[in-house]
Parts: C-alpha cells; structure tokens; sequence
C-alpha cells in the first residue's frame, strides 16, 4: 500500500515537473510577450521575466522591442528638374504596441521596408538636385513623416530617417565640377580686385602724405635701396625720380630741322614755263635744221615735259 502511494507521488512530481517545463517561458528584457489563446488575443502583454502559460492551450509570441535599423535599397528616380539620380536611405524604428504588431500587419518589418521605398521614390521625384545635395535635414523630416503616419498604425514608431548617398551621373558630376570650378576663379577675381582697390587707395593716401613731407620720399627711397641691397645682389637698381627726367627734357635746347640727322632735303622747285623759255627754244631748233638740214624734234625737258 505504501509502495503504490509512493509510486503515485512520484507520477504525479513527474506529470507537475512536465506541465511546468511546458508551462513556463521567460521574457528577456528587451522583448514583451503577446498570447493568444485558442487564436484570441488574451488580456494584457507580459512583462518581461518569469511567466506561465497553459500548454497546448495558450501560445506566446515574443516582439523585440529594441531599435531596429533598416537599409533602404537604393532607389533610381528622376528630380523634379530632370537628373537621373540614385539614393539610399538607412530607417530607424522600433515597436511600441507588441499586439498591434502582431495583429494588424502580417509582418511590420518587411511592411516598413517597402513603405520606405516608395516614400523615397516619392521624395526624389518632389525634390530638386540641390536639395539632394545640400538640404538633406529637411528631406529626412519629410521622409519620416511619410513613414510614421501608417506605421503609426501598425503599433510602429519611425525614429529616424537619414539619406546615406546620392550617387550622380559621370556627366553631371563633370558639369557641377566645371561649375565650382568657374564660380571659384570668380570669386578669386572679385578678391583680387577688391585687394587692389583697397592697395590703390593706401596709395594714394601714401602720396598725399609723402607730398605734404617731400623728405618722406627720400626716406622711402633710401629703404628700397636697402632691401634691394640686402639680397646679396651683384646689381643695385637705383630709381631715378620722375621730376628729374621732366627737368633734363626742359632743358635740353631745341634742334634745328635740318640739323637733324634724319631730316629730308626739299625737292627742286622748277620754274613755270614762260615767253623767254619758249623763245629760246625756237632759236635752237632753228639752229638745228640749219646744220642738218631736216626737221629735229628735240627731246622733252626733264622738268618741263
């Protein structure tokens, strides 16, 4: 008799021992139970830690509740001002309702990842180049609250959305290139003109200070020759003051034309063909025919043709 109670006892530790193997789950930290029995939702989601279920009865999903981070495929779209380009995108979200999570979308991951495409898309073709480029914090804002409106929903919370990269035509990059390139050397001949305006009325002011003080000069002079000197140069280069040359060129006594060098001697004046000239050259014609005894036309005059 004792024997059987014995036994009883002992089947009846090891059916306890099972049902609790069975029975008992832990939720670690970072996740929380939901549990469904028979298909329904039951009550309240465990906590985490120690906790019991019915076997065969209740089922427990665990839902991590820690950020996850999410690449988004990079998308190709065309900009609002017409370039091709490709970006991806990176999104942080984590799950704040385990049962909403469970029951409203099939799964919340792969339903996010895909509304991350599509709001990507979405925000390239709305967007110009140089947004994408330069005004990303705004892009991201945008993005995230395109996510978080149905994700809202699915007891999900968008907590981040960054752009990673936006990778450019080769064709482009070399435009933009040659664009930074030229608006650089404008900037570098703007800053070059402004230095020599300001360098021109530094000047000018150190004449009128060195007219006011005709010594200043000298004294200028004296220290260009000293930096001059100072180079160990075989040369010295010693500036002779304008007003000097100005005085030599006043001085000098003016030549006469024809004096110079170079100077052209006028031209022969020939005198105008009058009564005396063509008289005489009757008389040698005349002469002429007497000696020969035929009629000699003379030779044209030089001068008087």
């Amino acid at each position: 008799m004792i024997q059987e109670l014995l036994m009883a006892a002992a089947g009846a530790a090891a059916a306890t021992a099972v049902y609790a193997g069975a029975a008992a789950r832990v939720v670690k930290q970072y996740e929380r139970g939901v549990v469904f029995r028979f298909g329904r939702l039951r009550g309240e989601v465990r906590k985490p830690g120690f906790t019991m279920i019915v076997p065969g009865v209740e089922r427990l999903h665990k839902v991590n509740m820690q950020i996850v981070t999410m690449p988004v495929p990079a998308q190709e779209g065309i900009t609002r001002d017409n370039v091709t380009v490709r970006v991806d995108a990176v999104v942080y979200f984590k799950v704040v309702d385990a049962a909403e999570a469970l029951v409203s979308v099939e799964d919340y991951k792969f339903a996010v990842s895909q509304m991350a495409q599509t709001s990507l898309r979405s925000i390239i073709g709305k967007s110009d180049l140089d947004d994408l480029l330069s005004n990303r914090e705004k892009l991201n804002q945008g993005l995230e609250l395109m996510l978080d409106s149905p994700a809202i929903g699915w007891g999900v919370q968008i907590d981040r959305v960054e752009i990673k990269d936006v990778s450019l035509p080769e064709t482009m990059k070399r435009s933009m290139a040659r664009q930074a390139e030229a608006d650089r050397e404008r900037r570098a001949r703007l800053i070059n003109a402004d230095a020599e305006l300001q360098a021109s009325k530094k000047l000018a002011e150190a004449a009128r200070q060195m007219a006011d003080t005709p010594s200043a000069l000298q004294l200028r002079l004296l220290q260009t020759v000293m930096a001059v000197a100072a180079e160990k140069n075989s040369t010295l280069v010693l500036p002779i003051p304008v007003e000097l040359l100005r005085f030599l060129e006043r001085a000098a006594p003016e030549q006469h034309p024809h004096a110079h060098p170079h100077a052209q001697t006028p031209a022969p004046v020939v005198p105008p063909l009058g009564d005396a000239y063509l008289a005489g050259r009757a008389d040698a014609q005349d002469a002429i025919e007497d000696l020969t005894g035929t009629s000699v036309e003379p030779a044209p005059h030089e001068n008087g043709g």
